[in-house]
């Protein structure tokens, strides 16, 4: 009765890490271009540790099951410390994710307008142009804080803009050279401008990041507590 109870807790402990695999693939996938407009990888980094901790979730699973059906004492104490070692993984993952929320704004506030105003439709950035006129599409804003901004930008100053005031993809419907035109009819005119938009977008994932990650963690402590328990009854049976 105890190994299939064990066995379920398995079976959870194993969905929990493909839980924390999707949300880990979900945050690079979802809008990944947006990870070219921060200043640091600390977002990006936690979503790859999130990934190597389901993973690693998924795989030793296999080595819990095993276990548990054998009974064998040295795969339950290898299968403990595999937990253990995937619970400090996602505790790394979750302190990164807490200190990034903190400081998001700031960061945002300090970088992101100077990104896209010196880096938009400039040589060699080309990941940071597709990643500006996506952000400001998928949003519906324009500049960093408003529209205002792009007329100090680099793109903006130089022949290359036809004489355009915005980019075209601050238009609510983009046509060629439609960013000649700046009035609130024609261009995106939200208040807090595209930083508020992503501030938002970010600090969402960063708390999916962490709720999930709290959950499959204590998951991962019930795993380790059963496998200490059936640990103890496999060394006190003799049989």
């Amino acid at each position: 009765m105890s190994a299939v109870y064990k066995d379920d807790q398995e079976d959870w402990v194993t969905v929990g890490g493909a839980a924390v695999l999707g949300v880990g693939v979900w945050t690079l996938v979802e809008k990944s271009d947006y990870l070219s407009l921060l200043a640091s990888s600390t977002f990006a980094v936690s979503a790859y540790i999130l990934i190597l901790a389901g993973s690693l979730v998924v795989v030793t699973g296999f080595l819990g099951c095993c276990a548990v059906i054998r009974e064998q004492r040295s795969c339950l104490s290898t299968y403990f410390f595999c937990l253990l070692f995937i619970f400090l993984i996602e505790l790394v993952a979750g302190v990164l994710a807490y200190v990034y929320y903190q400081r998001l704004s700031e960061e945002l506030k300090q970088h992101l307008n100077q990104t896209m105003t010196e880096n938009y439709a400039q040589p060699g950035k080309d990941a940071i142009t597709l990643a500006v006129d996506r952000l400001q599409q998928d949003f519906k804003c324009c500049g960093s804080n408003n529209s205002h901004d792009w007329r100090v930008s680099v793109y903006i100053s130089s022949k290359h803009a036809d004489a355009r005031i915005v980019p075209d993809s601050c238009c609510k419907s983009i046509t060629p050279l439609c960013g000649q035109r700046d009035h609130p009819s024609n261009i995106y005119k939200v208040e807090g401008g595209c930083i508020t938009k992503l501030e938002q977008f970010l600090a969402d994932h960063l708390l999916v990041i962490g709720a999930v990650g709290i959950g499959v963690a204590c998951l991962q402590i019930c795993g380790m507590v059963f496998t200490c328990c059936l640990h103890r009854r496999i060394k006190m049976d003799p049989y």
